[in-house]
Order: C-alpha cells, then structure tokens, then sequence
C-alpha cells in the first residue's frame, strides 16, 4: 500500500497474531494508516491487504531492523504500540533455563526499547505522539512458575514509568496497558512449548476470558484520546479473576 499523506499514522509490532493483530485492526478501523510489524512476514501482508495497511517484517530484538523499520515508517509517527512480547517456560526459578529468561527479557524489553529509540524522532514530529506498551498483570505481582516473565514485564513497567519521566514536557504520552487473563490462539501454547493441554488447562472452567479483541479496545480508546489527556496506565482483566491467584472456574 502506498502512504496516505493525509492520515494519522500508527505503527504496532507483533502484528501477525493475537493482540498486536486485533490491535492493527482496530486502529484501521479508527481512521490510521497502520504499519504493521512482526517477523511472519506472510501473516502481515495477508492481514495489511485486508485492513489497508503496510507491512513490514522486523525482529524487534535486532536494532538494525528497528532502524529499517523506522525508514520504512517515515518522518511522522503518531501512535507507537510496543506489543511484541511472550513467555518461555513456565519452570520454578530452582529448574529454569536462563536463555528463556533472556530471550524473555530480549523481546519484552530490549525490543521494546530498540523499537522506541528508533521511534521517537517521528513521534516527536507529529506533535502529538503516543507510545503504548503493552504490559501484564505480571509485572505488578509474582507468581509461580512466572519468574522469567514477571521479571521482564516487572522491567517493561519500569521502563514505561521511567520514558514518561524523561519526556515530560514533550508532546508524547506514554500509556502501559496491563492485561489480566487474556486466550488468544499462541500465548499459551507458545508458554508451554506446544502443549496444548497445559495451555488450556490455563483456563479451564473460565467462562469468559478476555479477548484480544477486548485489549485492542483499550489500544483504540487510549489513542483517539485528546492530545492533552495522558491515560498512565490501565490494567484490564475478566470479570472471573480477582487477583492473579484468585480466579472463579465453573467446574
């Protein structure tokens, strides 16, 4: 698809499923000119010919690619959606392997910051930028069997906290969305290694958890906000989970 010199622009990694698709989709729907980014180049084509988008294929954990998915974006970026992410592993700390920890910590957080850097240049130039990470309900408690990932989204949080502080007084906002409880057709799948009866267990007796068409709704109502309003952060779950450890099954 060719730039539209007119539209407000949008960017959203992690594209290709889940959330960071819904996501694409529901900022198409409100009017932005979406890029797309992720590495399964195929899934983003297919989906940036449904929506009107432009696809781009990126590891966000490799800085050149950020910069190359900056040139591909251009000089004027208006909402920034920092969602590649996932979970590796859900061993105790005793039993874990530290490369799922880094490469938990590479996506969540190191290609949260290479994507921004990157990014920050054209948020700047539209005078209203916006930068939403997108976080968990695990980076505000712990868990067991979620060291790894509670430490990165834990950082991501900090980091977010931290972005909103040094651009204080330039026209960016800065949101952290922090889902609870949300089935999508990979997070949990992708957790337990391709188990998929340990990814379903996850929600086994849950009537109703989120989806990641409910979080894409958030994204939407966070980025047609006005330019002056800053929404911090949002933590979002399912009617059914309380806290982390409390959550109603119907058995």
């Amino acid at each position: 698809m060719e730039p539209r010199p007119d539209a407000r622009v949008a960017l959203v990694t992690g594209a290709s499923s889940g959330i960071g698709a819904a996501t694409a989709r529901r900022l198409a729907a409100e009017g932005f000119e979406v890029h797309l980014a992720a590495r399964r180049t195929d899934r983003i084509e297919a989906l940036a010919a449904q929506i009107g988008g432009i696809a781009t294929a990126c590891d966000v954990t490799d800085r050149a690619d950020a910069a190359r998915l900056a040139e591909r974006v251009g000089p004027v970026l208006h909402v920034l959606v920092n969602n590649a992410g996932g979970a590796f592993g859900g061993e105790s700390v005793e039993r874990a392997d530290p490369e799922d920890w880094a490469r938990m910590y590479d996506v969540n957080v190191l290609g949260t910051l290479h994507v921004t850097q990157a990014m920050l240049p054209a948020l700047r130039a539209s005078g209203e930028g916006l930068v939403v990470n997108m976080g968990s309900t695990a980076g505000r408690i712990t868990y067991e069997g979620g060291g790894g990932y509670t430490a990165a989204k834990h950082a991501l949080k900090a980091l977010t906290g931290t972005l909103r502080l040094e651009l204080c007084g330039e026209p960016i906002r800065v949101t952290e969305i922090a889902p609870g409880m949300v089935r999508t057709d990979e997070f949990a799948v992708t957790r337990f290694r391709g188990d998929r009866e340990k990814a379903d267990a996850v929600y086994a007796g849950v009537a109703e958890p989120l989806t990641a068409e409910d979080i894409a709704d958030v994204v939407g109502w966070v980025a047609t906000r006005p330019a002056h309003v800053d929404i911090d952060e949002i933590v979002v779950r399912p009617v059914a989970q309380a806290a982390q450890h409390k959550v109603h099954r119907v058995t």
